[in-house]
């Protein structure tokens, strides 16, 4: 046999050109001389498609490495469901011993799905003593349902009945997936539950199918590919690599930038564009950049200055830009607010209401609409005006400007107002006819009358006049003290004022039996102000605190030196600690108004020094204007102070200011006095 053999390997050797086994060096020698013979260009296509190859097959890989995952988790999560499902069935079963009912419920179960290998039923020791169709169903006794199998599973499995142990194991049929589930009945564990579930053969089937597409795929893309390169490297490279860079250029401002090829067809003309464009683009920028930039500041500094609220939407209905008065009249500081859809961002109460209006607009069935809404927290009323925005053809819709304006002081004026006239109205009307009537009488029954009746008559008629001169007064007192005019001060003793006003309301409190206390300092230092001003000041809280006084009650006025001392003593049931944390930088001196009456609810004195406002609308009977103790609080201020209280329902009310003294700058309170004013005029404008 050797001779024979040998001969035919001679002639192949013979016939190839060599030796049966040429030396490796000759191999790589023959293919270093077969690479060198093409071009570079062919070269680098050649090294293109091999790395176009390796990087589409990694991809294929991890594709169908994704793809036979997503099928292991769909069985498993699958088997997971199906082991979960039955548990819920056969716990009772379990529980209560059922074990002839636990071997039907699972049997049917089994044969209700094709899907199901087995199924294992082990008491909490692990020992399997029921298992389908390892065991048959029991005709005889419960032993027959024993099984010697013991199942060895992790002890925190008991622990976690909504997520069971699921793993898998590999047969000739494909990978089955095991299903423990632990067997719980009102917190106690009753053993394990375990089911497999055969590989889904739909899935396998897709698998195949989606390997063969996907190769199928890959092989067309790699043909693409290399067509694709080839044609890119010949034509398309350099001038698009030049135009990307001429595009960087101008993205980054260097608009001077040009693209400069010798190339013709469609890749010239977009050459020719570009640089006709850059050409463009420098000019603008030359010409308009700046004034662009100086629009757009100034009108952004005119939406930031608004005084109204201003918010612009897109056509959808979503937040594009709100200025600050937008952002602190629906308390959106800090927030970004662009994207969000405003009816989400506003008030559930002003939302309602702006929901069908802006719906309208969107939907361009309007072109505006306003609404009048008020809120609740904090009381406030809105006046918002919507209006489209659209292009220069009037067809398209861009956007939606809102205005917001703010008419809580407006409206809070007007209701002031609308009381005054009804309070003065009412005040007026009621003496002017009483004057009228006693003196038509006194015109027409003159004779019949008696010196005695016409004397009542005389004094109800000038008993009223004074009511009516009263009411005059205290509109001119708070006309002269907004009007903004300076008051000349002078250095003046309050003891004599204090004493005064005492003697003027002693008998009115004799005869409402209320006790006049008055405590002053022995050396009560001279003060900087204005005598008649102090007096009707004094006056004021003097008869309020014996108007609103009860029968048997108390009323003091104490006058001391502040910050220095705090010698004010409250009575005997008015706590007035507050009093000594309102320190003045100006040497001091405080008066105090304190009476036993019915007090002022928390609601009240929030307004209890407005204008027009009236305490006795709601709890008490005495008539008055509501315009005393704004008249207090105008005077207190025109003296550079400030006047505050403290009060309890059922308790009583006490009410102090501070008063400046003769040595005290005087350059200083005129300045103080000046900003009062100003202050003043600024709310009266708005």
């Amino acid at each position: 046999m050797a001779n024979t053999t040998t001969p035919a390997i001679a002639e192949w050797a013979k016939q190839s050109g060599g030796s049966p086994s040429p030396e490796p060096n000759n191999w790589w020698r023959r293919i270093t001389t077969w690479w060198s013979e093409f071009s570079l260009q062919t070269k680098l296509l050649a090294i293109a498609t091999l790395v176009v190859s390796l990087m589409m097959t990694g991809i294929t890989f991890f594709v169908l490495n994704g793809i036979q995952r997503d099928a292991g988790l769909n069985d498993t999560r699958y088997a997971r469901d199906l082991g979960l499902l039955l548990s819920g069935n056969v716990n009772e079963l379990v529980a209560k011993g059922r074990d002839r009912e636990l071997a039907n419920v699972a049997e049917e179960f089994w044969r209700s799905s094709r899907s199901l290998r087995y199924i294992f039923f082990a008491d909490p020791d692990g020992v399997i003593y029921l298992g389908i169709p390892v065991s048959a169903t029991p005709a005889i006794g419960e032993n027959e349902l024993q099984l010697s199998r013991r199942l060895e599973l992790p002890t925190e499995l008991k622990k976690r009945p909504r997520n069971p142990l699921v793993r898998q194991h590999s047969t000739p049929q494909g990978q089955v997936t095991d299903v423990f589930v632990p067997l719980l009945w009102k917190g106690e564990f009753l053993g394990t539950l375990a089911i497999g579930v055969n590989p889904n053969e739909t899935a396998l089937a897709n698998k195949a199918l989606t390997r063969e597409v996907t190769i199928s795929v890959f092989i067309s893309i790699w043909v693409l590919v290399i067509l694709g390169s080839v044609f890119n490297a010949l034509t398309i490279t350099r001038p698009i690599k030049e135009l990307l860079r001429g595009v960087r250029d101008i993205e980054s401002g260097k608009f001077e930038a040009r693209v400069s090829l010798p190339m013709s067809g469609e890749i010239g003309e977009l050459l020719n564009g570009f640089n006709a464009m850059a050409s463009q683009l420098q000019e603008y920028d030359a010409a308009n950049i700046e004034e662009l930039t100086a629009a757009q500041v100034k009108q952004q500094t005119l939406i930031s200055t608004m005084a109204d609220g201003a918010i612009l939407l897109d056509s959808l209905g979503k937040i594009v830009l709100a200025n600050p008065t937008a952002r602190r009249l629906f308390r959106w500081e800090g927030r970004n607010l662009e994207g969000q859809n405003l009816i989400n961002e506003l008030p559930e109460v002003l939302a309602n209401e702006l929901h069908s209006p802006l719906d309208s607009l969107i939907n361009n069935f309007s072109e505006s609409s306003d609404l009048r809404c008020s809120l609740d927290e904090p009381p406030r009323t809105l006046q918002i005006v919507l209006q489209s925005v659209r292009d220069s053809t009037g067809e398209t819709l861009k956007g939606i400007a809102v205005t917001v304006q703010d008419l809580t002081r407006e409206v809070e004026l007007n209701a002031a107002q609308s009381r005054f006239i009804s309070n003065v109205s009412h005040e007026l009307r009621t003496p002017l006819f009483n004057i009228k009537s006693y003196v038509e009488t006194l015109h027409d029954l003159g004779d019949q009358l008696t010196e005695e009746e016409k004397k009542e008559f005389l004094g109800v008629a000038n008993s009223e006049t004074d009511r009516l001169t009263r009411l005059v007064n205290d509109v001119l007192d708070l006309s002269r003290l907004e009007s903004g005019n300076s008051m000349q001060f002078e250095p003046m003793d309050l003891k004599p004022g204090i004493e005064q006003t005492i003697r003027n309301y002693k008998l009115n409190a004799v005869d409402k039996k209320v006790d006049l206390y008055m405590d002053i300092d022995e050396t009560l230092p001279m003060i900087l102000g204005n005598w008649d001003l102090i007096l009707q000041v004094l006056d004021n809280l003097v008869g309020n605190g014996l108007k609103f006084n009860q029968s048997g009650g108390k009323l003091s006025l104490k006058a001391y030196t502040w910050p220095d001392t705090c010698n004010a003593l409250p009575l005997e049931n008015i706590s007035l600690a507050p009093h000594c944390e309102m320190i003045s930088p100006l040497p001091r001196l405080r008066v105090e108004v304190a009476d036993t009456g019915c007090g002022i609810t928390n609601a009240d004195q929030q307004r209890i020094f407005d204008r027009f406002y009236r305490v006795e609308n709601a709890v008490h009977t005495e008539a008055g204007t509501g315009l005393g103790l704004s008249i207090v609080r105008g005077i207190i201020e025109k003296h550079g102070g400030q006047i505050a209280m403290a009060s309890e329902p059922g308790v009583g009310t006490t009410f102090w200011f501070d008063l400046p003294l003769e040595q005290a700058d005087a350059d200083e309170l005129q300045l103080l006095a000046e900003r009062k004013n100003r202050e003043l005029i600024l709310e009266q404008d708005l």
